[in-house]
């Protein structure tokens, strides 16, 4: 569930680590629960502003088989 951040903001599940806009949330090592994305991707936290966005990851294309 990769997220990009909207929004500076400081984590307060993380140890108020700083995320910068354009950063993946949450980062590497870290995991999240669906509902706490839900409260940064919205406007139920303390800014009342989205912090972070969906990323969808690109499909992977699968490898065409070379006709013999």
């Amino acid at each position: 569930m990769p997220y990009k951040v909207v929004r500076f903001f400081t984590d307060l599940h993380d140890n108020e680590h700083p995320y910068n806009v354009g950063d993946i949330f949450p980062r590497s090592g870290m995991s999240v629960t669906e509902a706490r994305c839900a409260e940064l991707a919205g406007r139920n936290n303390r800014r009342r502003v989205p912090l972070i966005q969906f990323v969808e990851e690109p499909k992977k294309k699968r490898a065409k088989k070379s006709e013999a």
